[in-house]
């Protein structure tokens, strides 16, 4: 058994990331030396600020593949999906647009499930996709979904809980001939995989700083602009982000964002190869010492740094509670304090006896070969002490 560590192993990085030193230290100035408002145009530090955002902004464009323009900051992932989603729909019904109908995925973070949802007591269609065993939208389905006029498609790039990547070029390939817009939340895929949004098809991609080792309350949304795409803000005020976000900036987090951005374009193709390395080490480790654990979701088609894995007997919240130093999570961070199953795996077609027996393992820029060996170890007793127990019962 591996020495107790001296601090936590933490193995939940589809959860939130560390913030990156190099991050950090980016962003202290901009919370005491340099705090001009970048909104205040008419002095230096006013413009010190503003030409520090900018900055930034062209870091989170240069990562998707975007231009600077397209580019507009949020407060993270669940606004920028509630902007797109919500925005698109009410701009097209302004116009007089016909279409109604919402399309997205079964396994989707709750956020985007939510949006979709809320939009039916405006008089919209929510239609709601599965998907297959190994979490992936089928494209026939897709397909056949747009038989009827659509107005937008939401899929999301990386499962949160599952770490599968959906084929996201197929996918909007479809959504654009049925002359729909297409949405992603790229929230667990943005500093992960290479995204490019002209390659890829995409009208609105989603970002969230913590999750690429940026700072927590701040992300970005990527809005086309040619063709356009035209959005409804969700609230009013001085008309900041192209009209789209109002609200004065927060210029130190932003800053951090893009710093993150640029360091994820450099070290993205190292940071992968390392990951899916220690990743592969725990999963062999596990898989000889557990006969009978279970990988969920596509074994090709997802992200170096998530394992979500069914145990044989223990259930995944005995587990945890034996492992005090080891940080897992039994899903979403949004529903971890849910009593119910996980949604996600439901959509798997996984029983709930099952989903009760579910960890996920997210591995991480920061995760170290000996942090793979405790929790192989931990994981591996934990599960054997456990199992009379859970077999008795």
């Amino acid at each position: 058994m591996q020495q107790r560590p001296n601090r936590p192993v933490y193995l939940d990085n589809q959860a939130t990331t560390a913030c990156d030193p190099r991050v950090v230290a980016v962003m202290l100035p901009w919370f005491s030396e340099f705090f001009g408002n970048p909104h205040s145009a008419e002095h230096v530090m006013g413009r010190q600020a503003e030409a520090a955002v900018e900055q930034a902004r062209a870091r989170v464009a240069a990562l998707i593949g975007a231009d600077v323009r397209e580019i507009v900051f949020t407060s993270g992932a669940t606004e920028s999906n509630n902007i797109a989603i919500k925005g698109a729909a009410r701009f097209a019904a302004s116009q007089g647009n016909a279409r109604r109908r919402i399309v997205t995925v079964a396994s989707e973070h709750k956020c985007v499930l939510a949006s979709v949802a809320d939009l039916a007591a405006e008089g919209f269609e929510p239609v709601v996709l599965p998907v297959g065993p190994d979490g992936l939208l089928d494209p026939q389905v897709l397909a056949e979904a747009l038989a009827v006029p659509t107005l937008l498609a939401s899929v999301m790039a990386v499962n949160n809980e599952i770490g599968v990547v959906q084929d996201l070029a197929a996918l909007s390939s479809i959504v654009r001939q049925a002359g729909a817009l297409f949405h992603t939340d790229a929230a667990q895929a943005a500093g992960k995989i290479p995204l490019d949004v002209n390659a890829l098809g995409i009208d609105l991609l989603s970002i969230s700083g913590h999750k690429l080792y940026g700072p927590k309350g701040m992300g970005a949304l990527y809005v086309r602009r040619r063709p356009r795409v035209r959005l409804t803000p969700l609230f009013s005020g001085g008309g900041q982000e192209r009209g789209l976000r109002s609200g004065t900036l927060a210029a130190p987090l932003l800053i951090g964002l893009g710093e993150a951005c640029r360091i994820a374009a450099t070290e993205m193709a190292a940071d992968t190869a390392r990951i899916a390395a220690l990743r592969d080490r725990l999963l062999a480790r596990l898989a000889h010492d557990i006969p009978g654990i279970a990988l969920n979701g596509s074994a090709t088609s997802r992200i170096a740094g998530n394992l979500n894995l069914t145990f044989p007997t223990a259930e995944a919240a005995a587990l945890m509670g034996a492992i005090p130093d080891l940080c897992l999570s039994t899903g979403s961070a949004c529903s971890s304090a849910a009593i119910e199953p996980s949604y996600v795996l439901r959509a798997l077609g996984l029983s709930d006896a099952a989903a009760r027996r579910t960890l996920r393992v997210g591995i991480g820029r920061f995760t170290s070969a000996a942090d793979i060996d405790f929790a192989a170890d931990a994981l591996a007793a934990a599960h054997a002490s456990l199992a009379p127990a859970a077999i008795e019962a």
